[in-house]
Formats: structure tokens, sequence, C-alpha cells
């Protein structure tokens, strides 16, 4: 039986955190760094159990995003991620449909950036694939993250976007996107 929390990260121990990041990067075969740990905190956590191990993780955060100027509140959708032995099974699914209902009634949009593996997952839920350019607000002004391009996906709420307009998300460390 499978049992779906959806929590900040100010309310999980520090036990549960470290399951989380455990599982993290044992899912992304160790590519998954401190800032990408970092970049998926402060916000909400959908964590799925079985049998009292944690299976799966995803998290979802605040983040700023300019688009056709106006800076729209953005829930990012960050750190996804099923145990390889307990996948296609719609754990994934489940820890989205969670996510999705807080960006709805929260946000203004929706966004993140998918892996090749996971852009139909995404596709298939109603998330859109951003066709225009990207770029950040860094330290010494905005510059174009053209490596990204192809990757970002929204999920409008209430607002008309340009897909093929520019879309600036706020400055952090590691992975701006």
């Amino acid at each position: 039986m499978t049992d779906l929390w959806t929590v900040h990260t100010a309310d999980l121990e520090a036990t549960v955190l470290t399951s989380a990041r455990a599982l993290l990067d044992d899912a992304f075969d160790g590519d998954f760094s401190d800032h990408d740990w970092e970049n998926a905190l402060g916000g909400m956590h959908a964590l799925l159990w079985e049998d009292g191990e944690l299976i799966g993780h995803a998290s979802l955060v605040q983040r700023r995003l300019l688009h056709n100027g106006r800076v729209l509140r953005t829930g990012y959708v960050e750190a996804v991620a099923v145990r390889s032995e307990h996948r296609r099974r719609g754990h994934g699914a489940a820890m989205m449909d969670a996510l999705e209902r807080v960006t709805r009634k929260a946000y203004d949009l929706g966004a993140l950036s998918a892996s090749d593996e996971a852009l139909e997952f995404y596709s298939s839920r109603g998330w859109l694939l951003w066709r225009g350019p990207s770029s950040a607000m860094t330290p010494s002004g905005v510059e174009a993250t053209k490596e990204d391009d192809g990757a970002i996906h929204v999920l409008p709420v209430g607002v008309t976007l340009d897909l093929d307009g520019e879309l600036t998300c706020d400055w952090r460390e590691g992975d701006v996107w």
C-alpha cells in the first residue's frame, strides 16, 4: 500500500530529508548535485511511501519568471524521481497530481525543465513545451540559456502565454532552469 504526503520543507524531519536526498542521488545515478538539492527545498514536497520506504519524491518551489513584460509567480517543479523498481506504476503521476493541484491554486504558472526521457510524460499531462528562447536574470544581466531550449515546459494557470516568445527565469546557483 502506498501513502502520499504533500508537505512543506519546514515540516519535514531531518531523517525524511536525508531519505529524499538519498533517493534522488540513486535515481539520478549520482548526477544530482548539492545545488540541485538546494533548489528543491523551500516549497512543497510530494513524497510517496510504500511499506515505510520512501519510493518517490517531487517538489514545487516558488520562482519568478518574466514573460512579455510581466513577472509571473511560478510554481517550479524540481527533483522528480521514483525508485527504479517502482516505476511505470502511476507513482510519478500521483505525485504530479498533488503538485499540479497546488500550482493551479497558488500560482500564475507552472514550469519545469524536463529530461528527454520525461518529455512525453509531461506532455501527456497537459504541460506545454516552451518553443521560444529562454534566458536567466544573472548577476551580470540577462543571459540566453540556449542549452535549456527544448526542455522547458509550462502549465498555464489563468495567464495567456506566447509559447514562441522569450521566457526569463530568476537567478539561482546550479542549473538555472
